[in-house]
């Protein structure tokens, strides 16, 4: 029995096209993360851009800058991680869980 090469097309043209539409509704999703009991906030989008960083005036110690810098490079990296994880698993609805090499 061999493959139906049309029917292959087909089924790799909707996959393309359903990726493509993902990857714009990915876009219009949100993740937020805190970090230092709410001290600073991130909010990206599913398209991994951040768009805003919220900083609470008691984090800003002049004398301990290199505190507030982790904080922001933490809540930025965990929005990071859970706009990967967004963005896979809405992937993952499409290509059926298959590791399709460099979608993400």
């Amino acid at each position: 029995m061999k493959p139906n090469i049309n029917q292959m097309m087909k089924q790799a043209q909707k996959m393309q096209a359903d990726m493509a539409r993902v990857q714009e509704e990915l876009k219009e999703e949100r993740v937020e993360s805190s970090v230092g009991g709410g001290m600073v906030k991130v909010v990206m989008t599913g398209d991994m851009q951040i768009e805003k960083v919220t900083i609470d005036p008691g984090a800003v110690d002049p004398e301990d800058v290199s505190m507030l810098e982790d904080m922001v490079a933490a809540a930025i990296n965990e929005a990071y991680r859970q706009g990967q994880d967004l963005a896979n698993r809405k992937m993952s609805e499409v290509t059926g869980g298959m590791g399709i090499p460099g979608l993400m």
